[in-house]
């Protein structure tokens, strides 16, 4: 091992990779027993866990490579998405977790935190008024009832590892519990747009594409503030300020 790679970091957890260990700290131990007790449910490939010693869970990697990065083009195949997809569906296909997971915020409760958010995002001159006026529009079709399944709950790109066209490793658990398969989609394909047919195609039907472009909205709207105050770059290419931008 010639070095330890910090893969995230902030002040509520940090996940560092030592050859072949992933060390995950975090602030919350609610968070971490959610997180084992998900993989152990989740009929999907997931990361072994080796030891726990709270705050420390170590876990081991999984083969292959993400999926993709945010803010870069994705090198993986069409194919390599489609198992995405596939994969995706028998979470959301898997008996509900006999535990809700972090409270899901009703659809009054997000409709209700965009609306500060936005406001916040015009006054401190972050962003145009009419790109997020735009997209508080677009972001109004994510805010409706939904049937609750087994979610992730941060489906994020770097959480999916694959290997060639297989689904090696689905990352990162500490979400999970029961709620909206649309935003485990969107979360997956935020910033990578392009891919979702990929998506749909091994994920199959039951699919609205107008709520899966209104939770990137919602996402993005959300995180902006919260990723400069923490020392992330919304602006980079393909991020989060990108997704705004590309419903106008």
């Amino acid at each position: 091992m010639d070095e330890i790679e910090v893969v995230v970091a902030h002040a509520e957890r940090a996940t560092l990779r030592a050859g072949d260990v992933f060390l995950k700290v975090d602030a919350d131990q609610a968070r971490a027993g959610v997180e084992v007790e998900a993989m152990s449910l989740a009929p999907v490939p997931t990361a072994r866990v080796l030891w726990r010693r709270p705050p420390v869970l170590a876990l081991a990697a999984v083969p292959g490579r993400a999926l993709a990065r945010l803010g870069e083009p994705s090198t993986a195949s069409s194919a390599a998405w489609a198992a995405a997809g596939a994969a995706v569906r028998r979470l959301h296909e898997a008996p509900l977790p006999p535990w809700p997971g972090r409270r899901r915020r009703s659809p009054d409760e997000v409709a209700a935190e965009l609306d500060g958010e936005c406001a916040a995002l015009v006054a401190q001159g972050l962003l145009p008024a009419d790109l997020v006026a735009r997209n508080r529009q677009v972001a109004e079709a994510a805010l409706r009832p939904w049937t609750p399944v087994f979610t992730h709950g941060d489906l994020q790109i770097e959480h999916v590892f694959v290997d060639g066209d297989e689904v090696t490793g689905i990352l990162d658990w500490s979400e999970a519990g029961r709620g909206d398969a649309l935003f485990d989609l969107a979360t997956l394909t935020i910033g990578h747009g392009e891919h979702l047919d990929d998506v749909i195609a091994g994920y199959g039907a039951g699919v609205d594409r107008d709520v899966i472009r209104a939770w990137w909205s919602v996402r993005s709207l959300l995180g902006v503030r919260w990723l400069v105050e923490h020392g992330f770059d919304p602006f980079a290419p393909r991020c989060e300020v990108d997704v705004l931008r590309a419903r106008m």
